[in-house]
């Protein structure tokens, strides 16, 4: 039965090959064993109870809280011709009736429900009537209190399941569970532990990185205008500072909405739908935005404000990159944030129980922002991974900024807050280091202070944001309170004692995402007037990394294409010709003549991940072959530092990878000896031990290579 999957995988959804865990997955739900599904958010939950509920006889009934996908979802298996339908309370109730009529003649192999259904009495009734195969609960997590959605609605499930005769296999599915959450869903749905398939919560494509004691509005203003035409999304944690954002990109010319649970549903669903056809570039929102975006094109997310906990962060960060492309993660960190979290946590209708937990996961999620190690391997750890490497590509393993010492910059600041009995907030406290004649500044008599003045060679804005700094690096604590007093911590005495220096990075550079080319601009262009015409979002159409597989490609006929990823027999059935026409008309028009069209890998110009052959194997077949890491990665369009990944997945996953043909010999004993002084195998401290010719690269050739030992 399982070939017969993977022909429906080719036929319905055009890809050859299940992805990792897919495949077992799907064996288990054909076998009838109740499973649980732990899978990262892109990785292809879905298609583990799609494909059999076509194998399956009778329906398969898919619990989801994520009312405004359910649309998508079903408009995008009408487009691989899967019957499915779902009914939710946006449908009106003569519509209702008849989709339950047509679940009953057997016109659908899928129906999405919200779990408020399971208690609505038309459905129970339907539910006697017809056969159930499988039963699929997606953002599985919610049905644990100790997840980070708790529903109390998802407590029926374990009825429906009883209900139901004779019983449907069972599959849970979720991207957020720590180990306490997983052994929850297991005893509340009666799952076996040897029916937890976990594949790993590793994102490769994200780039993760926290940026501290910055001015946020720079930040985020330069990184619009570095990145314009790239759709990304900017999370705030109140509505008034999602209006402001908002406000601010849009005077600066930014394509920008906003979404919050303040605005009217008619304007919120305008600006989701504006999103979803690429209308709007940016979204700037409260996380009441993306439980139910599915948009696969999304470059960025930036985080404005620090979320309440991991779960929630890597979810909403996760919606970033769901085509598999480089994306990147950004989390604005600044400490005095978290009262905004603690507060919305104590005016919550939560017992003191579920609140210590929660307050417990804040603690934690404040620890990422602080960490200066590997920030996967800190997410990763987290939800329970034992000992997952360092990425070697998220913001601290890569900070190579130079230090600039400050001691005396911070013993001004300091100094200052003292003097002024820790009474006072960032503002004032500006103004009187920089010598402002402000009136309050006079009445309160600070003119006197012998601090008054002493760094007037700086502006204010450059003073704030050097207390931004000291506050992220634990040298002030701010009160609580809608305006937060600056009061010194036990770090900031041994400063003033002159017992400690302080040390200040660069400014983190922002990075440019990967700029497309002119005939993948064409074919989005043509996905557009597609999907506009069909009125359906353009990833349904084909998404950014089928387009990019094509523009790399430069099929010709129809065969070439269905080769393409992505590239069912049914998509290529209704726009196959019309972007065939555009890719034939672009080579001509550049007098690129093509003759053959390898399967066996791509030659790519803007993607690492455009074959059907994982792409850390491409790199290592091209390594065998006697290519030198800067020829891969000029042939396949992709980083020195994405290559040198691939070929440390390689080793991971067990292939042979001959390090000393990137580990000079004589380099070795240096590193040996800067990893012993280090007392750590991560990266930066040993780099900071060594030459500046030696690089992290061969750092990380070094520890591979004596991994048994270190």
């Amino acid at each position: 039965m399982l070939t017969k999957g993977k022909q429906l995988l080719q036929t319905h959804f055009g890809y050859e090959q299940f992805r990792k865990g897919q495949e077992d997955i799907i064996q288990k739900v054909l076998a009838g064993k109740d499973t649980l599904a732990i899978m990262p958010t892109g990785g292809g939950k879905s298609i583990c109870y799609q494909i059999p509920a076509m194998l399956l006889p009778g329906v398969t009934i898919v619990v989801s809280p994520l009312i405004s996908l359910m649309k998508d979802q079903v408009d995008a298996l009408d487009k691989a011709g899967i019957p499915s339908t779902y009914i939710n309370s946006a449908v009106p109730n003569d519509e209702i009736q008849q989709r339950l009529a047509d679940v009953y003649n057997g016109k659908y192999k899928l129906v999405y429900i919200a779990p408020e259904r399971l208690e609505v009495a038309s459905f129970k009734r339907m539910i006697e009537r017809i056969h159930i195969s499988c039963l699929a609960i997606d953002e599985a997590h919610c049905i644990s209190q100790w997840g980070h959605d708790f529903r109390p609605s998802y407590l029926q499930i374990k009825h429906l399941i009883n209900d139901i005769q004779p019983k449907p296999v069972v599959l849970a599915l979720t991207a957020t569970a720590t180990p306490q959450v997983q052994q929850d869903i297991c005893k509340l749905i009666h799952i076996d532990n040897e029916n937890v398939v976990m594949t790993g919560f590793e994102r490769e494509n994200l780039h993760f990185q926290v940026v501290k004691g910055q001015d946020r509005d720079r930040y985020v203003l330069d990184y619009m205008e570095k990145n314009q035409g790239q759709s990304g999304i900017i999370y705030a944690a109140t509505r008034k500072e999602v209006d402001r954002l908002y406000q601010l990109l849009d005077r600066k010319g930014v394509s920008v909405g906003r979404y919050h649970a303040g605005l009217s549903e008619k304007i919120r669903n305008e600006q989701q739908e504006k999103f979803l056809y690429d209308d709007l570039t940016v979204m700037v929102a409260t996380n009441a935005f993306g439980m139910g975006i599915n948009k696969s094109n999304v470059r960025f997310v930036i985080h404005y404000h620090i979320p309440r906990n991991m779960e929630s962060y890597y979810q909403e960060a996760g919606r970033a990159g769901r085509d598999g492309e480089e994306s990147a993660c950004i989390l604005l960190f600044a400490p005095q944030d978290t009262h905004i979290q603690s507060f919305l946590i104590e005016q919550s209708d939560m017992d003191e129980q579920r609140k210590e937990n929660e307050y417990g996961k804040l603690r934690k999620m404040v620890a990422y922002g602080h960490t200066e190690s590997c920030l996967q391997q800190y997410i990763l750890q987290y939800f329970g991974e034992k000992k997952p490497p360092e990425c070697g590509k998220c913001g601290n393993c890569t900070d190579q900024r130079e230090q600039m010492d400050v001691t005396r910059e911070a013993q001004m600041v300091l100094s200052c807050i003292r003097r002024m009995k820790e009474r006072f907030g960032k503002t004032m406290v500006s103004q009187v280091l920089t010598g402002s004649a402000n009136q309050k500044v006079k009445n309160f008599g600070f003119q006197n202070l012998s601090t008054y003045g002493i760094m007037k060679d700086k502006t204010q804005k450059e003073v704030n944001e050097f207390i931004d700094f000291l506050t992220a690096e634990g040298y002030l604590k701010p009160t609580d309170g809608t305006y937060p007093l600056l009061m010194l911590t036990e770090k900031a005495g041994e400063i003033l004692k002159g017992n400690e220096p302080v040390f200040r990075k660069e400014k983190v550079q922002i990075a440019q995402i990967v700029e497309d080319d002119e005939l993948f601009e064409r074919l989005r262009q043509l996905r557009r007037e597609i999907a506009t015409e069909e009125k359906v979002p353009p990833y349904i159409i084909f998404s950014d990394v089928t387009l990019k597989e094509m523009s790399g490609r430069l099929p010709l006929n129809e065969a070439e294409l269905m080769q393409i990823k992505g590239v069912g027999e049914r998509k290529l059935e209704a726009y196959g010709e019309k972007f065939l026409v555009v890719i034939q008309n672009y080579s001509e028009e550049k007098g690129i003549e093509r003759k053959t069209f390898s399967p066996s890998y791509v030659i790519e110009k803007t993607t690492a991940q455009s074959s059907k052959q994982p792409s850390h194997q491409i790199t290592y077949q091209l390594l065998q072959e006697g290519m030198e890491i800067s020829e891969i990665a000029a042939e396949r369009g992709l980083s020195t530092r994405t290559v040198e990944g691939h070929i440390v997945k390689c080793d991971q996953e067990g292939w042979t990878v001959q390090w000393d043909r990137f580990l000079p010999h004589e380099c070795e004993p240096l590193i040996a000896k800067a990893v012993k002084e280090a007392e750590t195998t991560r990266l930066t401290p040993i780099k900071e031990l060594l030459p500046d010719d030696i690089s992290f690269f061969m750092i990380r050739a070094y520890l591979q290579k004596h991994k048994e030992v270190l």
